[in-house]
């Protein structure tokens, strides 16, 4: 059978409130053009769904078992409705967020906390992976979007775009034998212990590449699996280890020293990815504009120091 929705939609109110007149006033209809929809549903059944009393309606046994399937598929259809509405309004949702240490720290924690605080009935979802195994989760669909450092190799599918870059310095504590704003040269590297992330993360293809270009390799001599754990061990007098600037902004700087690179480290982009094609939900495509102006103001921020 090929039978008109709207009948259907129709028929619902009228069993709901076994009356045409209250399936007119429902919606917003009159009792005329109601009472010929439901005429030629049952033609269409070829059988008899309502019987007219003087006061409304009742349902006759076959549409009883009409409006047992009806009432079910209809108000699911209300319930998405209504949570597309609550959606769009930004009362409820989830995210999901894939990031590495790095662009967690420097670009998505700032921005969370005063989303969260506009929008609590969102609920967040973040993975935290090194940037190749968060490109996987996106590629994978198991993420709205994902920010990571680069260097990486973009996949077909996915598309990227710059949020703004960060600045690394090489920092040790202060039980070596140096000084804040001494230079570290490819002569003088090899002299001390490194430490550095594992080579399946774009930081070691990073420094792999800044180090092969100053003649040398770069060879961690402690191996640490998430960047928020390199300032730890540099504290802990293990070696000279890379961090971002913003790292530092909040550390008790007494037994740390920043030291310089010759030639210098370059400045590093942090990205947001997203699968081309694709359209963000209404949640998620908030959060995406609160991390642009948060990172643009930044960035601002950073050119009139």
């Amino acid at each position: 059978m090929n039978i008109n929705y709207d009948y259907y939609r129709v028929f619902y109110y009228v069993g709901k409130y076994k009356s045409f007149t209250g399936a007119a006033g429902a919606l917003l209809n009159n009792q005329p053009n109601i009472t010929r929809m439901m005429k030629k549903l049952e033609e269409e059944l070829g059988c008899t769904l309502f019987v007219r009393q003087r006061h409304g309606v009742t349902l006759t046994p076959e549409g009883e078992k009409l409006y047992a399937h009806i009432s079910i598929a209809f108000e699911h259809i209300l319930c998405g409705e209504q949570e597309i509405a609550r959606n769009r309004s930004l009362q409820s949702g989830i995210i999901t967020i894939a990031a590495s240490e790095i662009a967690l720290h420097c670009v998505l924690l700032p921005v969370l906390k005063n989303y969260r605080k506009a929008y609590p009935g969102i609920h967040i979802r973040v993975s935290n992976h090194s940037t190749p195994q968060a490109i996987d989760v996106l590629k994978k669909g198991l993420a709205d979007f994902a920010i990571v450092t680069e260097p990486f190799n973009l996949p077909a599918g996915l598309s990227s775009n710059v949020l703004r870059n960060i600045q690394e310095v090489p920092v040790c504590s202060s039980a070596f034998s140096l000084s804040t704003g001494t230079t570290i040269t490819d002569h003088l590297i090899n002299e001390y212990p490194l430490i550095g992330l594992g080579e399946k993360t774009s930081s070691f293809s990073f420094y792999a590449e800044f180090f092969n270009k100053m003649g040398i390799s770069f060879s961690p001599d402690v191996e640490a699996a998430t960047a928020d754990q390199i300032l730890p061990m540099v504290k802990s007098d293990l070696g000279i280890g890379f961090v971002p600037i913003e790292f530092l902004e909040n550390e008790n700087m007494e037994n740390l020293v920043i030291l310089n690179m010759k030639p210098a480290i370059p400045p590093r982009n942090i990205c947001i990815l997203k699968r081309k094609g694709m359209s963000l939900s209404v949640a998620a495509s908030e959060l995406e504009s609160l991390i642009w102006r948060r990172n643009a103001e930044k960035t601002e921020n950073g050119r009139n120091k």
